[in-house]
């Protein structure tokens, strides 16, 4: 159970950090790119659902 876990846990960072990239590669203004790192960073799991929904599509 413990590698499986940890293979999760990689996996969940490698989306989070694919997640931030995406972000500070936006055409967005420079608040809203460190609002949305922000909430990914402080709300990983709700926040990149939030993310994939609302956030910056540029």
């Amino acid at each position: 159970m413990g590698m499986e876990v940890g293979l999760f846990g990689l996996l969940w960072l490698v989306v989070l950090i694919w997640a931030i990239v995406k972000t500070a590669q936006a055409r967005v203004g420079p608040f809203v790119r460190f609002f949305w790192i922000l909430i990914l960073i402080l709300f990983p799991i709700v926040g990149f659902l939030f993310w994939i929904f609302l956030g910056p599509k540029g």
